[in-house]
Protein backbone atom coordinates (compact mmCIF):
# COMPACT_ATOMS: atom_id res chain seq x y z
CA UNK A 1 0.00 0.00 0.00
CA UNK A 2 1.28 3.48 -0.88
CA UNK A 3 2.35 5.37 2.23
CA UNK A 4 0.63 8.70 2.85
CA UNK A 5 2.84 11.58 4.01
CA UNK A 6 1.41 14.74 5.56
CA UNK A 7 3.07 17.91 4.24
CA UNK A 8 2.27 20.90 6.44
CA UNK A 9 2.85 24.03 4.38
CA UNK A 10 3.05 21.72 1.39
CA UNK A 11 1.75 24.31 -1.10
CA UNK A 12 4.68 26.63 -0.43
CA UNK A 13 7.97 26.93 -2.29
CA UNK A 14 9.95 24.08 -0.72
CA UNK A 15 6.84 22.09 0.19
CA UNK A 16 5.57 21.95 -3.40
CA UNK A 17 8.94 20.83 -4.74
CA UNK A 18 9.09 18.14 -2.06
CA UNK A 19 5.56 17.05 -2.99
CA UNK A 20 6.80 16.33 -6.51
CA UNK A 21 9.88 14.48 -5.27
CA UNK A 22 7.83 12.35 -2.86
CA UNK A 23 5.28 11.51 -5.53
CA UNK A 24 8.07 10.48 -7.89
CA UNK A 25 9.52 8.27 -5.13
CA UNK A 26 6.24 6.38 -4.76
CA UNK A 27 4.74 8.12 -1.73
CA UNK A 28 1.29 9.71 -1.58
CA UNK A 29 1.79 13.23 -0.22
CA UNK A 30 -1.16 15.05 1.35
CA UNK A 31 -0.97 18.83 1.72
CA UNK A 32 -2.17 20.81 4.72
CA UNK A 33 -1.84 24.57 4.14
CA UNK A 34 -3.68 27.75 5.12
CA UNK A 35 -2.44 29.47 1.91
CA UNK A 36 -1.20 32.51 3.81
CA UNK A 37 2.01 32.29 1.77
CA UNK A 38 1.11 29.96 -1.09
CA UNK A 39 -0.78 30.29 -4.35
CA UNK A 40 -4.28 28.82 -4.42
CA UNK A 41 -3.61 27.16 -7.77
CA UNK A 42 -0.55 25.25 -6.53
CA UNK A 43 -2.51 21.98 -5.99
CA UNK A 44 -3.76 22.15 -9.60
CA UNK A 45 -0.21 22.74 -10.84
CA UNK A 46 1.02 19.79 -8.78
CA UNK A 47 -1.69 17.59 -10.25
CA UNK A 48 -0.65 18.66 -13.75
CA UNK A 49 3.00 17.98 -12.96
CA UNK A 50 2.53 14.57 -11.33
CA UNK A 51 -0.44 13.33 -13.35
CA UNK A 52 -2.30 12.54 -10.14
CA UNK A 53 -5.01 14.33 -8.17
CA UNK A 54 -3.54 16.45 -5.39
CA UNK A 55 -5.00 15.80 -1.94
CA UNK A 56 -5.05 19.15 -0.16
CA UNK A 57 -6.65 20.38 3.07
CA UNK A 58 -7.13 24.13 3.61
CA UNK A 59 -6.37 24.20 7.32
CA UNK A 60 -4.31 26.24 9.78
CA UNK A 61 -2.05 24.40 12.21
CA UNK A 62 -3.42 26.60 15.00
CA UNK A 63 -6.85 25.02 14.39
CA UNK A 64 -6.58 21.91 16.58
CA UNK A 65 -10.03 20.58 15.64
CA UNK A 66 -9.32 20.97 11.94
CA UNK A 67 -5.96 19.30 12.39
CA UNK A 68 -7.57 16.35 14.17
CA UNK A 69 -10.06 16.00 11.32
CA UNK A 70 -7.22 15.78 8.78
CA UNK A 71 -5.45 13.12 10.83
CA UNK A 72 -8.70 11.18 11.22
CA UNK A 73 -9.24 11.19 7.45
CA UNK A 74 -5.86 9.61 6.62
CA UNK A 75 -3.50 6.96 7.89
CA UNK A 76 -0.22 8.86 7.71
CA UNK A 77 3.15 7.14 7.80
CA UNK A 78 4.96 10.38 8.64
CA UNK A 79 4.77 14.16 8.71
CA UNK A 80 7.05 16.60 6.90
CA UNK A 81 6.68 19.96 8.63
CA UNK A 82 7.31 23.05 6.48
CA UNK A 83 4.57 25.40 7.73
CA UNK A 84 6.31 28.43 9.23
CA UNK A 85 6.97 32.11 8.64
CA UNK A 86 10.54 32.47 7.42
CA UNK A 87 11.65 36.07 6.74
CA UNK A 88 14.41 37.17 9.10
CA UNK A 89 13.74 40.92 8.79
CA UNK A 90 10.00 40.45 9.21
CA UNK A 91 10.63 38.36 12.32
CA UNK A 92 12.55 41.22 13.91
CA UNK A 93 9.59 43.55 13.26
CA UNK A 94 6.93 40.99 14.29
CA UNK A 95 8.48 38.56 16.79
CA UNK A 96 5.20 37.61 18.46
CA UNK A 97 3.69 36.55 15.14
CA UNK A 98 6.66 34.25 14.53
CA UNK A 99 6.49 32.77 18.01
CA UNK A 100 2.74 32.19 17.72
CA UNK A 101 2.82 30.70 14.23
CA UNK A 102 6.10 28.79 14.21
CA UNK A 103 6.17 27.54 17.77
CA UNK A 104 2.41 27.36 18.32
CA UNK A 105 1.89 25.53 15.04
CA UNK A 106 4.53 22.95 15.93
CA UNK A 107 3.03 22.47 19.39
CA UNK A 108 -0.38 21.76 17.87
CA UNK A 109 1.10 19.42 15.28
CA UNK A 110 2.97 17.42 17.90
CA UNK A 111 -0.21 17.18 19.96
CA UNK A 112 -2.11 15.79 16.98
CA UNK A 113 0.68 13.33 16.28
CA UNK A 114 0.50 12.09 19.87
CA UNK A 115 -3.28 11.75 19.78
CA UNK A 116 -3.17 9.83 16.49
CA UNK A 117 -0.15 7.69 17.37
CA UNK A 118 2.15 9.01 14.63
CA UNK A 119 5.81 8.99 15.62
CA UNK A 120 7.74 10.05 12.50
CA UNK A 121 8.45 13.66 11.55
CA UNK A 122 10.85 15.50 9.24
CA UNK A 123 11.37 19.05 10.53
CA UNK A 124 12.28 21.95 8.26
CA UNK A 125 15.01 23.74 10.20
CA UNK A 126 17.63 26.24 9.10
CA UNK A 127 21.31 27.10 9.22
CA UNK A 128 20.20 30.18 11.19
CA UNK A 129 20.34 27.96 14.30
CA UNK A 130 24.14 28.21 14.09
CA UNK A 131 24.01 31.97 14.70
CA UNK A 132 27.29 33.73 13.92
CA UNK A 133 29.35 30.56 13.74
CA UNK A 134 33.11 30.99 13.28
CA UNK A 135 33.64 27.30 12.47
CA UNK A 136 33.70 26.75 8.69
CA UNK A 137 32.49 24.57 7.12
CA UNK A 138 29.78 24.25 9.75
CA UNK A 139 29.23 20.75 11.16
CA UNK A 140 26.02 19.66 12.90
CA UNK A 141 27.99 19.61 16.17
CA UNK A 142 28.70 23.37 16.04
CA UNK A 143 27.32 25.49 18.90
CA UNK A 144 23.73 26.64 18.42
CA UNK A 145 22.36 30.13 19.00
CA UNK A 146 19.78 32.55 17.65
CA UNK A 147 20.35 36.10 16.42
CA UNK A 148 16.74 36.88 15.40
CA UNK A 149 13.20 35.72 16.24
CA UNK A 150 12.98 33.49 13.14
CA UNK A 151 16.17 31.69 14.10
CA UNK A 152 14.93 31.41 17.67
CA UNK A 153 11.68 29.81 16.49
CA UNK A 154 13.66 27.15 14.60
CA UNK A 155 16.05 26.56 17.49
CA UNK A 156 13.19 26.19 19.97
CA UNK A 157 11.44 23.89 17.48
CA UNK A 158 14.48 21.62 17.48
CA UNK A 159 14.53 21.68 21.28
CA UNK A 160 10.83 20.78 21.41
CA UNK A 161 11.50 17.79 19.19
CA UNK A 162 14.39 16.77 21.41
CA UNK A 163 12.09 16.74 24.43
CA UNK A 164 9.46 14.77 22.51
CA UNK A 165 12.16 12.23 21.74
CA UNK A 166 12.89 11.91 25.47
CA UNK A 167 9.21 11.32 26.20
CA UNK A 168 8.78 9.01 23.18
CA UNK A 169 12.04 7.08 22.58
CA UNK A 170 10.33 5.17 19.78
CA UNK A 171 9.73 8.31 17.73
CA UNK A 172 11.93 8.82 14.64
CA UNK A 173 12.77 12.49 14.11
CA UNK A 174 14.66 14.08 11.23
CA UNK A 175 15.97 17.64 11.61
CA UNK A 176 17.13 19.16 8.33
CA UNK A 177 19.13 22.38 8.56
CA UNK A 178 18.83 24.17 5.21
CA UNK A 179 21.38 26.58 3.91
CA UNK A 180 20.20 28.84 1.01
CA UNK A 181 17.58 27.30 -1.34
CA UNK A 182 17.40 28.74 -4.86
CA UNK A 183 15.98 27.81 -8.26
CA UNK A 184 12.70 26.27 -9.39
CA UNK A 185 11.48 23.02 -10.91
CA UNK A 186 12.58 22.78 -14.53
CA UNK A 187 8.98 22.42 -15.72
CA UNK A 188 8.31 26.06 -14.87
CA UNK A 189 5.01 25.03 -13.25
CA UNK A 190 6.06 25.82 -9.70
CA UNK A 191 6.62 29.28 -8.29
CA UNK A 192 8.31 31.15 -5.51
CA UNK A 193 6.15 31.78 -2.46
CA UNK A 194 4.10 35.02 -2.70
CA UNK A 195 6.20 36.74 -0.01
CA UNK A 196 9.27 36.24 -2.21
CA UNK A 197 7.69 38.41 -4.92
CA UNK A 198 5.68 40.93 -2.89
CA UNK A 199 8.09 41.83 -0.07
CA UNK A 200 11.48 43.53 -0.43
CA UNK A 201 13.92 40.62 -0.88
CA UNK A 202 16.38 39.88 1.90
CA UNK A 203 18.48 37.32 0.05
CA UNK A 204 20.89 37.66 -2.86
CA UNK A 205 19.15 35.64 -5.57
CA UNK A 206 15.83 37.59 -5.55
CA UNK A 207 17.81 40.82 -5.70
CA UNK A 208 19.80 39.53 -8.69
CA UNK A 209 16.53 38.70 -10.44
CA UNK A 210 15.19 42.21 -9.78
CA UNK A 211 18.30 43.82 -11.27
CA UNK A 212 18.15 41.55 -14.32
CA UNK A 213 14.47 42.42 -14.86
CA UNK A 214 15.13 46.12 -14.38
CA UNK A 215 12.95 46.57 -11.30
CA UNK A 216 16.06 47.31 -9.23
CA UNK A 217 18.66 49.74 -10.64
CA UNK A 218 21.72 47.97 -9.30
CA UNK A 219 22.87 45.46 -6.73
CA UNK A 220 24.51 46.56 -3.51
CA UNK A 221 27.43 44.33 -2.54
CA UNK A 222 27.86 44.72 1.18
CA UNK A 223 31.59 44.66 1.76
CA UNK A 224 34.52 43.69 -0.46
CA UNK A 225 37.19 43.51 2.24
CA UNK A 226 36.42 40.14 3.83
CA UNK A 227 39.12 37.50 4.19
CA UNK A 228 37.87 35.59 1.12
CA UNK A 229 39.39 35.07 -2.34
CA UNK A 230 37.64 38.11 -3.87
CA UNK A 231 36.81 40.01 -0.69
CA UNK A 232 33.05 39.36 -0.79
CA UNK A 233 31.10 37.07 1.50
CA UNK A 234 30.79 33.33 0.81
CA UNK A 235 27.45 31.54 1.19
CA UNK A 236 26.24 28.00 0.52
CA UNK A 237 23.41 27.83 -2.05
CA UNK A 238 21.46 24.66 -2.80
CA UNK A 239 19.05 23.98 -5.66
CA UNK A 240 15.53 23.48 -4.34
CA UNK A 241 15.24 20.19 -6.26
CA UNK A 242 18.32 18.87 -4.43
CA UNK A 243 16.76 20.07 -1.20
CA UNK A 244 13.49 18.28 -1.99
CA UNK A 245 15.38 15.07 -2.73
CA UNK A 246 17.06 15.42 0.65
CA UNK A 247 13.63 15.26 2.29
CA UNK A 248 12.81 12.06 0.43
CA UNK A 249 16.06 10.48 1.60
CA UNK A 250 15.42 11.64 5.18
CA UNK A 251 11.93 10.19 5.14
CA UNK A 252 13.12 6.89 3.69
CA UNK A 253 15.80 6.70 6.39
CA UNK A 254 13.22 7.24 9.16
CA UNK A 255 10.91 4.56 7.76
CA UNK A 256 13.61 1.96 7.20
CA UNK A 257 15.72 2.49 10.33
CA UNK A 258 13.41 4.19 12.87
CA UNK A 259 16.48 6.15 13.94
CA UNK A 260 16.55 9.93 14.38
CA UNK A 261 19.11 12.19 12.76
CA UNK A 262 20.10 15.84 12.32
CA UNK A 263 21.83 16.83 9.08
CA UNK A 264 22.85 19.89 7.09
CA UNK A 265 21.45 20.23 3.58
CA UNK A 266 23.76 22.31 1.42
CA UNK A 267 26.39 21.86 -1.26
CA UNK A 268 29.33 22.15 1.10
CA UNK A 269 30.74 24.94 -1.02
CA UNK A 270 30.74 28.68 -0.48
CA UNK A 271 30.02 30.90 -3.48
CA UNK A 272 31.05 34.55 -3.25
CA UNK A 273 28.77 37.44 -4.13
CA UNK A 274 30.90 38.29 -7.15
CA UNK A 275 30.81 34.65 -8.30
CA UNK A 276 27.02 34.71 -8.01
CA UNK A 277 26.82 37.95 -10.02
CA UNK A 278 28.97 36.53 -12.81
CA UNK A 279 27.10 33.22 -12.96
CA UNK A 280 23.70 34.89 -12.95
CA UNK A 281 24.72 37.38 -15.65
CA UNK A 282 25.79 34.45 -17.83
CA UNK A 283 22.51 32.62 -17.15
CA UNK A 284 20.25 35.55 -18.01
CA UNK A 285 22.42 37.09 -20.73
CA UNK A 286 22.27 40.53 -19.13
CA UNK A 287 24.70 42.76 -17.26
CA UNK A 288 24.22 42.96 -13.50
CA UNK A 289 25.37 46.43 -12.44
CA UNK A 290 26.51 46.61 -8.84
CA UNK A 291 28.12 48.94 -6.37
CA UNK A 292 30.21 48.21 -3.32
CA UNK A 293 28.52 49.26 -0.08
CA UNK A 294 29.73 49.12 3.53
CA UNK A 295 29.49 45.82 5.37
CA UNK A 296 26.16 45.08 7.03
CA UNK A 297 26.12 44.57 10.77
CA UNK A 298 25.96 40.88 11.61
CA UNK A 299 27.21 39.61 8.25
CA UNK A 300 30.02 37.06 8.39
CA UNK A 301 32.74 36.35 5.85
CA UNK A 302 31.89 32.70 5.26
CA UNK A 303 28.91 30.46 5.92
CA UNK A 304 28.78 27.04 4.29
CA UNK A 305 27.86 23.53 5.32
CA UNK A 306 29.88 20.52 6.29
CA UNK A 307 27.84 17.95 4.34
CA UNK A 308 29.79 14.82 5.27
CA UNK A 309 27.21 13.72 7.83
CA UNK A 310 24.35 14.05 5.34
CA UNK A 311 26.26 11.81 2.93
CA UNK A 312 27.05 9.25 5.64
CA UNK A 313 23.53 9.10 7.12
CA UNK A 314 21.33 9.71 4.06
CA UNK A 315 23.62 9.09 1.10
CA UNK A 316 22.84 12.69 0.13
CA UNK A 317 24.88 14.56 -2.46
CA UNK A 318 23.77 17.52 -4.54
CA UNK A 319 23.32 17.11 -8.30
CA UNK A 320 22.98 20.74 -9.44
CA UNK A 321 25.82 23.24 -9.67
CA UNK A 322 25.90 27.02 -9.59
CA UNK A 323 25.17 27.50 -13.30
CA UNK A 324 21.99 25.38 -13.11
CA UNK A 325 20.91 27.14 -9.92
CA UNK A 326 21.17 30.50 -11.65
CA UNK A 327 19.56 29.33 -14.90
CA UNK A 328 16.59 27.79 -13.08
CA UNK A 329 16.19 30.90 -10.92
CA UNK A 330 16.07 33.12 -14.02
CA UNK A 331 13.43 30.95 -15.69
CA UNK A 332 11.26 31.83 -12.68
Amino acid sequence: MTQKILLTGGAGYIGAHTYVALSKAGFEPVILDNFSNADRDTPARLAQLTGKACLCHDCDLLDSDGLDAVFAAHDFAATVHFAAYKAVGDSVARPQAYFNNNMGGLINLLGAMERHDLGRIVFSSSATVYGDCDQQPIPETAPLSATNPYGLSKLVGEQMLGQMQVAHPDWAISILRYFNPVGLHKSGLLRLSPEETTQPPENLMPRLIEVAKGTRKQLSVFGDDYDTPDGTGLRDYIHVEDLARGHVLALQALITTDESHTVNLGTGQGYSVLEMIAAFAAACGRDIPYTIAPRRAGDVARCYADVSHAKAVLGFETEFGLNEMCADSWVA
